[in-house]
């Protein structure tokens, strides 16, 4: 009998586990308990690092930024192009990046552990479903948890980006605001946390499929967990370019307001 390949296999895991956990939800079937538990585990797992890593993505692009646009006498532009960019693209995907590293990579191994050695079994002999037990608070835990994150996470960024603009550069920290609040649109915010949720759920559905189809021991669960944050990853980036396709369609028209000439 021929067996699947390893990544078709996987696939159909991940569909099908999703779909289990989407199922789920909708009857209200939720462990409460575990999903607590795994939500007080998630959020302050990746907190700091993802605090971190804004800031200093923030600080990057200010730098890149406020030098060119001093040069072209668009500086009371700068805020709208860094806000723009946080919030739209580089926050919710470098917050999911470091959740699929710190979070993913948990998830999988720990259920790779637990596949390896039987325990999932133990519970379908005590007649408690994997899927809600131990699949379904995880989903539901990232989901919750990155979009939280990720609005902190803009914060932080926006917050170094003013405060290196105003000691480096003499750009007064009204400028920057003032110019991000005429370049944000409602939407903007929207769609990051949109972009934050889908993002929960891949990483979450990914390193639980990978860990629950665990084979081969310890070996195994190494494998399973290096390949889920590999898939993760590639999987962050493509669904962020087809959210991207979809969310900001047409000519844009952010930064009219915060030109020199804007309204």
């Amino acid at each position: 009998q021929r067996e699947l390949p390893p990544w078709l296999w996987r696939a159909l895991s991940a569909l099908i586990l999703f779909g289990k956990v989407v199922v789920r939800v909708c009857t209200g079937r939720i462990h409460t308990k575990n999903t607590v538990e795994q939500l007080s585990i998630v959020g302050p797992r990746s907190l700091f690092v993802s605090l971190l890593t804004s800031s200093f993505v923030g600080m990057v692009f200010t730098i890149q930024f406020v030098r060119e646009f001093m040069r072209l006498g668009l500086t009371r532009s700068v805020g709208g192009v860094i806000a723009l960019a946080l919030c739209r693209e580089l926050t919710p995907a470098i917050t999911a990046v470091i959740f699929a590293g710190r979070v993913g990579s948990a998830f999988a191994a720990e259920l790779g552990t637990m596949q390896v050695s039987e325990q999932t079994d133990s519970l379908r002999v005590l007649r408690t479903d994997p899927v809600d037990y131990l699949i379904v608070p995880r989903v539901l835990a990232c989901v919750i948890a990155l979009p939280v994150v990720t609005i902190l996470c803009f914060t932080v960024g926006i917050g170094a980006s003013v405060l290196l603009a105003e000691l480096l550069y003499d750009v007064s920290a009204n400028q920057i605001l003032d110019s991000a609040a005429q370049a944000l649109a409602p939407w903007d915010i929207i769609s990051m946390e949109l972009k934050a949720a889908v993002f929960g759920i891949l990483v979450a559905i990914i390193s639980c499929a990978f860990g629950v189809t665990t084979r081969g021991g310890a070996k195994g669960v190494g494998l399973s967990t290096t390949n889920s944050v590999v898939c993760s990853l590639v999987s962050i980036f493509i669904v962020d370019f087809f959210l991207s396709f979809l969310f900001f369609q047409g000519l844009g028209d952010s930064l009219k307001s915060c030109m020199p000439n804007g309204g």
